[in-house]
């Protein structure tokens, strides 16, 4: 029995040896996985003032939807709700953005144009308290829209304007299902006329310097009989919008998201090391260590049962 004794050392060092290596794994996994900022979605509240600071209408509310202008919104209140905690380092971006639309409600707004947009950043500070009185809050304000528009608040500081690149994103178009802004928190629809295209030419007439007379253009066939003639260019009645579903709205919003650190150089192109993701440590290396102790346990019980024999 006593020769077995070494073959029972190794083994349980071989046992001691593995479950300390992977402890340290294992701990190292979780802490990743816990790694991160403390933000997290906080809830907006907004209200509409006038110029002078009264409010209009409805007081602070987070109710989102889409509502009806019987005046033009003029500026939006925002804050945080109360009751949240956030942290010291979280900011959370809300945006106003006025856009023309081809109609005074969202199933008849078309294509939309961005005509102006405001953003600021709700912080901690900006959390609503029990005694508000005298406190001011933060505010947005955009141009007031003079035709057929739609007003968004939402909780980026993306301008959903069509452009490309970073910061921008595609315009509202009820007919081709583009539902943006994202993370809408409330929007406001109306105006009482079309808006003018951009860029449009405010007459048709000949400039001075035009010459009086021209080529007079061939005469065109008259249109078969019983088939109706085709409207003249630049005459066609514009396209209808089709109704669509209209965007949902949430007053709860994320937070800014920082800038990704550089990524650093790795010795295996470009991806991050296993041991950076907690997932892929160096376990098969310290599990053939213990996997070699085991052996030689193994070997020293088979040789003392050989001589035993």
């Amino acid at each position: 029995m006593a020769r077995s004794q070494p073959a029972r050392f190794l083994a349980t060092a071989a046992a001691a040896f593995l479950a300390a290596t992977a402890a340290p794994l294992i701990g190292a996994t979780a802490a990743h996985a816990q790694e991160g900022g403390d933000c997290s979605s906080a809830t907006v509240q907004y209200r509409l003032v006038d110029a002078d600071g009264k409010v209009v209408g409805a007081d602070w509310s987070s109710q989102g939807g889409f509502h009806q202008w019987d005046t033009v919104p003029g500026t939006v209140e925002v804050r945080l709700a109360p009751g949240q905690s956030v942290g010291e380092g979280c900011s959370y971006p809300v945006s106003l953005a006025e856009y023309t639309t081809e109609g005074p409600n969202w199933a008849s707004s078309g294509r939309q144009e961005m005509i102006d947009k405001a953003t600021v950043h709700l912080t901690a500070k900006d959390v609503a308290g029990k005694d508000d009185d005298g406190r001011t809050w933060q505010k947005l304000s955009v141009k007031t829209p003079t035709c057929f528009g739609q007003i968004d608040l939402y909780g980026e500081d993306t301008s959903y304007d069509g452009k490309e690149g970073e910061g921008h994103g595609p315009l509202p178009d009820v007919r081709a299902g583009v539902l943006t802004p994202y993370h809408l928190i409330a929007a406001w629809n109306g105006g009482d006329k079309r808006c003018e295209a951009a860029g449009t030419p405010e007459s048709a007439t000949p400039s001075p310097s035009a010459p009086e007379t021209s080529a007079s253009p061939a005469p065109s066939a008259p249109p078969a009989e019983g088939q109706p003639s085709a409207p003249a260019e630049g005459s066609k009645p514009p396209v209808s919008p089709k109704p669509g579903a209209t965007p949902s709205t949430n007053a709860d919003v994320p937070p800014a998201q920082s800038s990704p650190p550089a990524p650093k150089s790795s010795p295996n192109g470009g991806n991050p090391p296993l041991a950076e993701t907690g997932a892929g440590a160096p376990v098969g290396m310290l599990a053939g260590g213990a996997a070699l102790v085991l052996a030689v346990g193994a070997g020293t019980v088979y040789a003392s049962r050989a001589r035993r024999s």
